[in-house]
C-alpha cells in the first residue's frame, strides 16, 4: 500500500477549509417558471383567421418594438418618441432601478468582502500599579496613549444567508427593471390611445355641430310652417326638444376633449398650456392589414408585468432562505493589528499589538421569533407563487378580450358604415328631389340629420377599431424584447 505524500494532509485540510467558507445553501433554488401549454387565446373563435373590415390576425407574427409605427402616421411616432424622451413616470422608473442595482452593489461588497477600518486616536490615561497588586513608591505620572490600528472582520457565510439576501437583491433588480419596461409599454399605448380619443372627439364635436345647425335650420322652418298653420304646437315643440338635448351634448364633448388633450400633455412631459402639436385626424391614421398575435405559450416570457411578478416571487424564495439561515449559527473572524505607543512620532516604528479571533452566536431563545418569521416567508412565498399565477390568467384574459374586441369592431365597424352610406344615399337623392321640388326643405333637412347621426357613430366605430389594435399590441406585451441594445 503506498504511502501518502507529506503534502496530502495540506490539501484535505485546504478542502475542509473551502468547504467550510463555502458552507451550503439553505431554502429553496427559485426555478424559473416553464411556460403554460396554451394553444390559443380564445376557445371557441381561430385568432389567426382574417378580421372584418380588411384587418387580418397573424399568429405566430412577431411585434415590432415600435409597434405604433404599424399606423404609419408620423405626427404619432412623434407623439409616442416625446413621451419616452421626457416623460417623468419613465424618469422615476429609471431612478428606481439604478436605485435597486447601487443596493444590490452596496450589500454584495458588504456581505461577500471583509469590512476593515482604520481607527487612529489619542487618550489621556493614569494608570495605578497598586490596583494590579504592584505597589510603587510613587505611582507614575499620567500620560497620553496614542493608537494606530487596522481592524479586519469577515462573517462566513457557512448556511448561505447572504447569498440568499443577495439573490433577493438581484431579484429586486429584475423586478424593478421589468417594471420599466411595462411603464415604457403602457406610455406608448396610453399615448396612442389618447391621441385616437381626441382624434375621434374632434370629429365627434365637430359633427355634432353640424348636427345642431341642421335641426336649428328644420326648427326655424317649423315655426315658419305653424305660422302658416301646416304644422301644430306640439310638432314644432318636439322639434325645440331635439335641439335641446343635441345643444346638451355639446359641452360633455368639449369638456371630454379637453381631458383628453391635457393628459395627452401630461404623458408628454408637458403642463396643458404647453402643448403644441395640432391634434390628430383618424384621417392620418392607417389601420394595420396585419396585427401579429406572437404565440400564446411565450406570452409569459414577453409580458413585463408577468416577468416582475416572477421576479416578487423569486425575490420571496430567496427570503424563505434568509429566514432559514437565521435559524443556524454564525461565524466571524476578527482581527485587528496596529501601533500604541505614548509619543505620536513612535505610531510608525512597527506593529506592537494585535489580536485574532472567531465568534460564534448561535441562537437559543427568541420567543419563537425566528421560526414565526420563517413561515411568514414561507407564506409570503407562496402569495407570491398565487400571484404570479393570477398574473398570468390575467394577461392571457387580455390578450383575449382585446383580440375579441378587434374581431367583433371589424364587424360593428362594417355594419356602421353600411348605414353611413345607405345615409348618403338618401342625402343625396333628397337632394335631387327637393331641387326637382318633389320633397319640401324639411324633408331635406331630416335626410342631411340622418347622414349626420350616422356619420357620428361610424366615427366612433371607427376610433374603436384603432384603439382596441393598439391594445391589442399592448396586451401581447409590446414588442419590447425586439428592441435594439442601447450602444
Amino acid at each position: 500500500m503506498p504511502r501518502p505524500s507529506p503534502a496530502a494532509p495540506r490539501r484535505l485540510a485546504a478542502l475542509a477549509l473551502g468547504a467550510l467558507l463555502a458552507g451550503c445553501t439553505v431554502g429553496p433554488d427559485f426555478q424559473a417558471p416553464a411556460s403554460p401549454q396554451v394553444d390559443a387565446y380564445l376557445p371557441t373563435m381561430d385568432d389567426a383567421t382574417a378580421a372584418d373590415a380588411g384587418q387580418r390576425l397573424v399568429a405566430g407574427a412577431d411585434i415590432p418594438a415600435q409597434w405604433w409605427r404599424l399606423f404609419r402616421s408620423e405626427a404619432l411616432d412623434a407623439l409616442v418618441r416625446q413621451a419616452l424622451e421626457a416623460s417623468p413616470t419613465l424618469a422615476q422608473a429609471r431612478a428606481r432601478l439604478r436605485q435597486a442595482g447601487e443596493e444590490l452593489n452596496a450589500e454584495t461588497g458588504g456581505r461577500l468582502l471583509p469590512s476593515a477600518d482604520a481607527n487612529l486616536s489619542a487618550a489621556r490615561q493614569k494608570v495605578d500599579p497598586s490596583a494590579f497588586g504592584m505597589p510603587v513608591a510613587e505611582p507614575p505620572a499620567p500620560f497620553t496613549l496614542y493608537n494606530a490600528s487596522i481592524d479586519v472582520s469577515y462573517t462566513l457565510d457557512l448556511f448561505g444567508g447572504n447569498r440568499r439576501a443577495l439573490e433577493g437583491l438581484g431579484a429586486q433588480v429584475d423586478y424593478q427593471r421589468h417594471e420599466l419596461q411595462a411603464a415604457r409599454m403602457a406610455l406608448a399605448a396610453n399615448v396612442v390611445t389618447a391621441a385616437i380619443l381626441q382624434a375621434d372627439l374632434g370629429e365627434r364635436l365637430q359633427a355634432t355641430r353640424e348636427l345642431l345647425a341642421a335641426q336649428s335650420r328644420q326648427r326655424d322652418i317649423m315655426r315658419q310652417r305653424l305660422d302658416a298653420g301646416g304644422i301644430s304646437q306640439a310638432d314644432l315643440s318636439n322639434q325645440e326638444l331635439l335641439v335641446a338635448q343635441t345643444q346638451a351634448t355639446l359641452a360633455p364633448l368639449q369638456y371630454q376633449l379637453s381631458q383628453a388633450t391635457h393628459q395627452l400633455a401630461a404623458y408628454l412631459g408637458q403642463p396643458p398650456a404647453a402643448l403644441s402639436a395640432p391634434p390628430l385626424r383618424l384621417a392620418d391614421l392607417t389601420l394595420p392589414p396585419d396585427v401579429p398575435t406572437g404565440v400564446p405559450s411565450a406570452l409569459v416570457r414577453q409580458r413585463p408585468d408577468i416577468l416582475a411578478a416572477e421576479a416578487l416571487w423569486h425575490r420571496a424564495s430567496a427570503d424563505v432562505g434568509v429566514a432559514t439561515a437565521n435559524l443556524y449559527p454564525q461565524f466571524t473572524l476578527t482581527a485587528s493589528f496596529g501601533s500604541q505607543r505614548t509619543r505620536a512620532g513612535d505610531l510608525s516604528d512597527g506593529v506592537n499589538v494585535w489580536n485574532l479571533g472567531l465568534g460564534l452566536a448561535q441562537p437559543l431563545f427568541h420567543g419563537g421569533e425566528l421560526r414565526a418569521r420563517q413561515r411568514a416567508a414561507q407564506a409570503a412565498y407562496d402569495a407570491a407563487a398565487a400571484g404570479y399565477r393570477q398574473t398570468v390568467l390575467d394577461g392571457l384574459r387580455q390578450v383575449a378580450d382585446a383580440l375579441r374586441a378587434v374581431q367583433t369592431d371589424g364587424a360593428a365597424f362594417q355594419a356602421q358604415d353600411e348605414a353611413w352610406r345607405r345615409a348618403a344615399e338618401a342625402e343625396r337623392i333628397a337632394q335631387g328631389r327637393y331641387r326637382a321640388g318633389g320633397i319640401s326643405h324639411l324633408s331635406l333637412l331630416d335626410s342631411q340629420r340622418q347622414l349626420l347621426e350616422t356619420r357620428i357613430a361610424r366615427s366612433a366605430a371607427d376610433a374603436a377599431r384603432y384603439a382596441d389594435t393598439a391594445a391589442l399590441l399592448q396586451a401581447l406585451g409590446g414588442g419590447w424584447w425586439n428592441e435594439a441594445p442601447p450602444p
